[in-house]
């Protein structure tokens, strides 16, 4: 199972926990350390990963550099986290959980026990580990944020000449909105006639001014009542043919002639229609500004995380070769 947004973070994720007695140590980074069995579980996360997205002379050629780079990439996890906090980069656990949630429903995850279930048979990693990875993930993007990417410049007419060029990428799927009030249509004939007229005072008391939405919490029989029939925005095809079209026909305020299915009649007020619109270049700017800079800032900010490492405290207690040997 793949799982959009995963690949966002490419870190080898620290598991966090009580040091065991015993623990060997590999490497201490500013006074953090790296035991042999972190640096194992993390070997293991990314030779996972790298089985499920590669194969052949591909896969063997990442193979080959796995350790190397899971080790490098554990000993960068404690230099961001400490470059952190000297910028004073504090992230709060409710962005980390809004994270998880946008993640959860980019993938139709309803639960978290159903999210964790696909972390584990994508990833191998349960949620909180995943949480723990998302945290690093998000500390580094915000350090090169403030120390890279800040000092790139693009210029204003750039950014928007992408934004004309791509326009497609930021079309927004046709949605809708509407009210809805629903009435039983009844199977005798006097129920037929009672709901009848129920539509006709329903109709008239539109006509005197009556807002449609407190004729919904009067008459209506369905649960949506509660919020005066809205339904929220809903994409094309949802709903019951005839109720779509006959919505997308009408102008914002303006309600139906009475629709009817096999069991109910609806009296249907179009809130709002969204049917081709791109968003608006102000509401993507900051994402084409980042897409743009992200070429420009490669050599950056290799120089700038070799800096980092010069100056930080990495002492191997076992020989590096050894370690990444195995």
């Amino acid at each position: 199972m793949t799982i959009r947004g995963l690949a966002l973070l490419s870190l080898p994720c620290i598991l966090m926990g009580a040091p065991e007695v015993r623990e060997e140590i590999l490497v201490v980074v500013n006074g953090h350390t790296i035991s042999r069995r972190a640096f194992q579980q993390a070997v293991e996360q990314e030779t996972a990963a790298l089985y499920r997205q590669f194969s052949g002379k591909v896969l063997d050629e990442k193979l080959k550099t796995a350790r190397e780079k899971t080790l490098q990439g554990l000993v960068d996890n404690f230099i961001i986290q400490d470059k952190a906090e000297d910028l004073g980069i504090k992230l709060r656990e409710d962005d980390i959980r809004n994270y998880i949630e946008d993640v959860k429903k980019q993938n139709n995850f309803a639960t978290d026990a159903d999210f964790e279930r696909a972390l584990k048979g994508s990833l191998g990693i349960g949620l909180q580990a995943y949480m723990n990875r998302t945290r690093t993930d998000m500390q580094k993007q915000e350090v090169l944020r403030r120390e890279v990417y800040s000092k790139i410049a693009i210029e204003e007419q750039e950014l928007r000449a992408y934004y004309l060029d791509h326009k497609e990428e930021y079309r927004q799927p046709p949605r809708f909105r509407i009210r809805e009030l629903v009435l039983a249509k009844g199977v005798s004939a006097e129920e037929q006639a009672a709901t009848q007229a129920v539509i006709a005072k329903i109709q008239d008391a539109l006509k005197k001014g009556t807002p449609f939405e407190a004729l919904v919490k009067e008459y209506s029989t369905s649960t949506s009542r509660s919020t005066g029939g809205d339904l929220g925005w809903l994409a094309k095809g949802i709903l019951h043919a005839n109720i779509e079209s006959a919505s997308l026909a009408l102008k914002p305020e303006e309600v139906s002639a009475p629709l009817e299915t096999d069991k109910n009649v609806y009296l249907v007020q179009l809130i709002e229609a969204q049917l081709d619109t791109t968003k608006p270049f102000a509401e993507v700017k900051e994402k084409i500004l980042e897409k743009l800079q992200e070429p420009k800032a490669q050599n950056a900010i290799e120089n700038y995380m070799s800096g980092l490492r010069i100056r930080a405290n990495v002492r191997y207690m076992v020989a590096k070769d050894e370690i990444i040997k195995g």
